[in-house]
């Protein structure tokens, strides 16, 4: 199609959500004047940002999106349903790896410590975790124990 950048009065005439993936606060701040209403203002961009703007635009500003890996205990349906995924393991390594696809897996055994690129937290998986991976985070995986899992990516 005929594609054009949209002009200011486009913005202030109809709703419009704009995702944005921040490393700095500045630039939430700069929003701010023109906001209606904030929720979940974190100045450490540690969680969400959505700001209503006036003209009903909102923004909804992330910086943690790609970055939090969830690991839990699973439940028996979780681990019926891992079962039937493909397997994947290595030996005792440390390697870059990048998510192109949401992942989450069943660890059968091993343990990893998996690191977020750009100042995430270290996070350790086991045998017996449940993990979920973002699509977008880049990470490295400090294999400790050599890590067997069940895995799928969606």
């Amino acid at each position: 199609g005929d594609e054009r950048p949209m002009s200011t009065e486009d913005c202030m005439s109809r709703p419009l959500r704009i995702v944005l993936f921040l490393a700095s606060s500045s630039f939430v701040a700069g929003f701010l004047p023109y906001a209606s209403s904030v929720s979940s203002f974190a100045p450490s961009m540690r969680g969400t940002t959505s700001l209503s703007l006036r003209g009903g635009m909102s923004v909804h500003m992330s910086s943690a999106d790609t970055q939090n890996i969830v690991v839990k205990q699973p439940d028996a349906k979780e681990i019926e349903t891992a079962s039937s995924w493909p397997t994947w393991g290595c030996g005792v390594s440390k390697f870059p790896w990048s998510y192109d696809q949401n992942e989450r897996c069943l660890v059968l055994e091993g343990e990893v410590v998996v690191t977020p690129n750009g100042g995430g937290q270290p996070v350790t998986i086991k045998a017996g975790d449940w993990a979920e991976f973002p699509k977008g985070m880049s990470c490295t995986w400090d294999v400790s124990k050599p890590i067997k899992k069940h895995y799928d990516f969606y």
